[in-house]
């Protein structure tokens, strides 16, 4: 049970996620000339300029995302561990294995977001 709720909550995040990611239809792809022209006119209507990224703003695009798919994770099981937090009736192995999950979700968060900093430390010393 618990797999298949883990299956469809991620399942339902990467797909939010590719919807959010893919803003070009087909046709507007199908109206470039050349791969480089549909290149620029990406970069030019989502704001960026034509010079590639540098690596220090590409990690902490991802570690960015990262963040946020480990946070959403975490709520999700955090509200998992209270249902079966608050359905368990009194079963201590229930109740000790919702609390396990809530635990381990918070220890998760927490450990994201001592991953993010550490990777901004890291970006900040070598590219600032």
């Amino acid at each position: 049970m618990k797999k298949k709720i883990i299956t469809a909550a991620l399942i339902l995040m990467l797909g939010a996620a590719t919807m959010t990611f893919v803003g070009t239809t087909l046709a507007e792809a199908a109206s470039c000339g050349s791969a480089s022209e549909c290149i620029n006119q990406g970069m030019t209507a989502s704001g960026t300029s034509s010079t590639p990224k540098s690596l220090g703003s590409i990690l902490t695009t991802v570690t960015n995302i990262l963040l946020f798919l480990m946070g959403a994770i975490s709520v999700i099981m955090i509200i998992v561990g209270g249902i079966r937090y608050i359905t368990s009736q009194g079963n201590q192995q229930q109740l000790q294995s919702a609390k396990n999950t809530v635990l381990y979700a918070v220890v998760g968060l927490v450990v994201a977001i001592a991953a993010r900093a550490i990777v901004m430390l890291v970006v900040d010393s070598f590219y600032s």
